[in-house]
């Protein structure tokens, strides 16, 4: 997070934050973070394990049934990005599929690595910029093919349609990497 734009002089609008803060599942260190150390809160980040993402997929679409809305076989609704998941439907989310997350306020200056696969949500409580970057960890390669295969089954005009990751890439250009690297010192390798 590197910019928070607080107006001045809008004291309603911080009990406001703060009551996002609070009904949004922090803790009590990140709340006094905010209340005592002044520092200034950019966003709300709820952080879901990987290994839930098919819980939550499927919690999604029967909410969406519910209130009579369609389930396309193009279009999912972790990558459409059209729910947020409010106090009441996180609730709801843990009561009836185990499923809980973690929630992170991100203030100016921190960082938030997300693992692969892990579905989040993000409630922006000022204006404020954030700087993105996709990885690919080793640990990691699995979840990230297993993403890109997500992504290929979704329409054609859908936003996260394309390979954004590029796993086979990253894939290739390791392997390649690490053979040129074997073949540089091969003479060195073949001595007993």
């Amino acid at each position: 997070m590197v910019y928070v734009g607080i107006p001045k002089g809008q004291a309603d609008q911080e009990e406001e934050v703060l009551k996002t803060i609070q009904d949004g599942d922090s803790d009590e260190l990140t709340i006094k973070r905010f209340t005592e150390s002044q520092e200034k809160p950019g966003a709300l980040w709820h952080i879901y394990a990987a290994k839930d993402t098919e819980k939550i997929r499927e919690f999604l679409k029967k909410v969406a049934e519910e209130q009579g809305q369609e389930n396309p076989v193009d279009h999912d609704p972790i990558h459409d990005q059209s729910w947020y998941l409010d106090r009441s439907l996180r609730k709801r989310l843990h009561q009836e599929y185990g499923v809980q997350g973690w929630a992170i306020v991100q203030f100016l200056g921190d960082v938030v690595f997300i693992p692969a696969g892990a579905p989040h949500q993000v409630h922006n409580l000022y204006s404020c910029i954030k700087v993105a970057e996709d990885f690919v960890s080793p640990e990691h390669v699995k979840h990230c093919f297993w993403l890109t295969q997500e992504f290929r089954y979704l329409s054609h005009t859908h936003t996260n349609h394309e390979d954004k990751l590029q796993v086979k890439n990253v894939i290739y250009h390791a392997v390649k990497d690490a053979v040129g690297i074997l073949r540089a010192n091969e003479s060195s390798l073949s001595r007993p």
